[in-house]
């Protein structure tokens, strides 16, 4: 297994406490305790390139992040202070998920990403907790450097993937796939290749008997070379911020669903595990463990 962590992760947000930034530290912990991984499979990324990070984002906006020179009304829609430890921060994660796709790639088996999942990152802008958008760049990073021609990217946060919808928008070369909350952040939503928007209360036989049925359809339409999944579990009935209502075992459902389907077509896969902000953190760290477990 390849799991990219880095303890910046870890880096507390002044100012805001709804985002739980110490599920990084711990959920690492408990991949050790329970024995999914071992300590030689957790590797410590470097930063990204700016000039990677312009294969995806506009160079007038990585420009601004990198030196803090973001206006408040630039800053304000991403919810966090910038300061340089941010931005380190974003740095290396966004380098995490490409080292681990590249794993991904040479090994054909899941490439994990502790954080990640920064799917509201535009090409020229932040929102939403998302500063730089990991998969993006990764899809990219790919596309440029390797012999990867089609990339699917299968985006199940409870949150529309806006921000890789905008990147994507022209690009036949990746398909971007988002099935959300339709009552949900954001409410004024992009276009994806495909959207399936979730009615509000949505539970697990309709969620899982949607995905089954549409997944396998786009994966047989688009043959993809690579697949990148964003497994946010605000998709549990417990999360404070999402307004579907899986069980913690419907989610993990979900992931062997998708996981098994790649395996199937023989597809490499990078996970990044999104978002996840049920009041108890022992719900979010078993429904992101399991998401590993189910890899296996």
């Amino acid at each position: 297994m390849y799991i990219s962590y880095h303890p910046i992760y870890n880096h507390p947000v002044p100012d805001n406490h709804r985002f739980p930034m110490q599920k990084y530290a711990l959920l690492p912990q408990q991949l050790l305790h329970e024995g999914i991984a071992e300590p030689a499979d957790f590797r410590t990324p470097s930063k990204v390139s700016l000039e990677t990070l312009c294969l995806a984002h506009t160079p007038d906006y990585v420009h601004k992040f990198v030196h803090l020179q973001l206006s408040h009304k630039e800053a304000l829609p991403i919810g966090f202070v910038q300061n340089q430890q941010l931005v380190d921060r974003e740095l290396t994660l966004v380098q995490g998920t490409i080292e681990a796709a590249l794993w991904a790639l040479r090994t054909a088996e899941v490439g994990f990403n502790i954080a990640g999942g920064t799917h509201h990152a535009f090409s020229d802008r932040g929102e939403g907790f998302c500063m730089l958008n990991d998969q993006a760049v990764a899809a990219a990073y790919l596309l440029a450097h390797t012999a990867v021609r089609k990339v699917l990217i299968i985006d199940l946060d409870v949150h529309q993937g806006n921000g890789t919808a905008e990147i994507f928008r022209h690009d036949p070369r990746v398909f971007t796939f988002s099935m959300h909350a339709e009552g949900n952040y954001p409410f004024v939503k992009e276009q994806s290749d495909r959207d399936i928007a979730l009615p509000t209360g949505t539970t697990d036989a309709a969620y899982l008997s949607i995905l089954t049925s549409v997944l396998p359809e786009i994966i047989t339409a688009h043959q993809p070379d690579f697949v990148f999944y964003q497994s946010g579990v605000d998709v549990l009935s417990s999360d404070k911020l999402g307004k579907l209502s899986l069980s913690v075992q419907g989610c993990a459902d979900r992931d062997r669903f998708v996981f098994n389907l790649c395996r199937q077509y023989h597809l490499p896969v990078q996970c990044s595990m999104g978002g996840g902000y049920s009041p108890q953190l022992s719900a979010i760290l078993r429904a992101h463990t399991n998401t590993f477990m189910m890899s296996q």
